[in-house]
């Protein structure tokens, strides 16, 4: 007869028809995360016998409901698949987590404390994509992404450029964050797919060998990148990056991080006590205005296309050349001045421009003075017509060449 396996702590489970082992895997950090393993019923039965399969724990199915105060690994008989975090708040200094903060949020330290409290205590609250940028070393970026692996443990996980970009993105599916290491995602459908993402509510999810499904999305987006010009595609009116450039660290302290994670309860316990030094003034939390920093302005405006570029400048020279406060104009005086400059360009990027890029919307037909610009650089004023015009005031035109457009 066929020994049978001691029961060694190893816990079993069936989720709707399937039978999986809940395992330790272990990690080259010397850590080890929990994983569900699909399980043989028949090698179950040899191992334990078969009275073993009737005492083994039953669910319906998965969930994936975030909670780190109040956690629940069983919810109305389904099973949840986000992970518990591995400490518990208790009181107590934390001045090395406190000193990493402030280098990293610099003078937007109370905001990064906002936006640690919001992530550790409302979950499911979206948030602004954060992008830490410096071409220097030793800054402490790829820290800061540990520590949040620290903070949140299984909940967090790290990202290639290539498997943002895959197909098969099962395995974001019910994570708070997704980090991305030396980020380089500058082509447009990167941006627009970050951008989706970051306010979706749900997306499809696919795996190898399965079809896609419909799951609820709470993830945000964490990117570090030694790229300061344009590590994401981002244009003027964009308003859901949150990007800081972190300077070299002061001294290189190699313990840095394991004498953060011994400050962890006591960080959690400070976070569940703050008041938050914001209020929600957006779908992404915080005021698009503070989230206006400078290193946001230098990759706006290293990914400004030419012609948007020269219709700045065009619109410059009218209005100091004239003496404006405003300067009005249709499509088609763009588009013939662009030309002039050397610039040849359609109707509908001209007009895209204006209404996304600058978010202006045409005036009904409207009998309006036109000026241009002659070929040798001068302006003059041109006769009237009427049209469907755009108006661009000097107010207007000082944003978008500080790169704050929408903000």
């Amino acid at each position: 007869m066929t020994a049978k396996r001691k029961e060694t702590g190893a816990a079993y489970l069936r989720v709707g028809t399937t039978i999986y082992k809940r395992v330790q895997q272990p990690l080259s950090s010397g850590r080890s995360i929990e994983i569900l393993l699909a399980w043989n019923v028949e090698t179950l039965r040899q191992d334990f016998g078969k009275d073993y399969l009737a005492r083994i724990p039953k669910y319906d199915g998965f969930c994936t409901v975030p909670d780190h105060t109040n956690y629940r690994r069983e919810i109305h008989g389904f099973l949840n698949r986000y992970e518990p975090i591995p400490f518990q708040p208790a009181e107590g200094d934390f001045p090395h987590i406190r000193g990493f903060l402030s280098h990293i949020f610099g003078e937007q330290v109370e905001m990064g404390y906002d936006y640690l409290q919001l992530l550790y205590l409302r979950p499911l609250q979206r948030l602004p994509v954060l992008l830490l940028v410096s071409s220097e070393r030793n800054t402490g970026k790829t820290t800061f992404l540990n520590l949040l692996k620290l903070i949140f443990g299984g909940n967090v996980t790290f990202n290639t450029n290539e498997d943002f970009r895959s197909q098969f993105n099962d395995d974001w599916a019910g994570k708070l964050l997704i980090c991305v290491d030396e980020v380089l995602l500058n082509r447009r459908e990167d941006s627009e797919r970050i951008k989706n993402l970051s306010t979706a509510r749900s997306y499809k999810a696919e795996a190898k060998g399965r079809d896609r499904r419909e799951v609820e999305f709470f993830g945000k987006f964490v990117l570090c990148s030694n790229n300061e010009r344009n590590p994401v595609l981002i244009e003027a009116a964009e308003t859901r990056y949150w990007v800081r450039r972190i300077p070299p660290l002061t001294h290189d302290d190699q313990q840095l991080l394991a004498r953060m994670q011994t400050e962890i309860p006591g960080l959690l316990f400070f976070l569940q006590r703050r008041t938050l030094s914001t209020r929600e003034e957006s779908r992404l939390w915080f005021s698009p205005r503070l989230l206006a920093t400078e290193a946001l302005r230098r990759i706006i405006h290293y990914n400004r296309s030419k012609p948007e570029a020269e219709m700045l400048s065009i619109i410059r020279d009218i209005l100091d050349g004239e003496k404006l406060e405003e300067y009005q104009f249709d499509v088609s005086d763009m588009v013939n001045m662009l030309e002039i400059r050397g610039i040849r360009v359609d109707h509908p990027t001209v007009r895209r421009t204006l209404t996304e890029s600058w978010q202006l919307r045409p005036a009904p037909p409207t009998y309006y003075q036109r000026y241009t610009i002659t070929y040798n650089g001068l302006t003059q004023r041109q006769e009237s017509k009427t049209a469907r015009i755009y108006t661009v005031t000097r107010k207007l035109l000082d944003e978008l060449l500080n790169d704050v457009s929408g903000l």
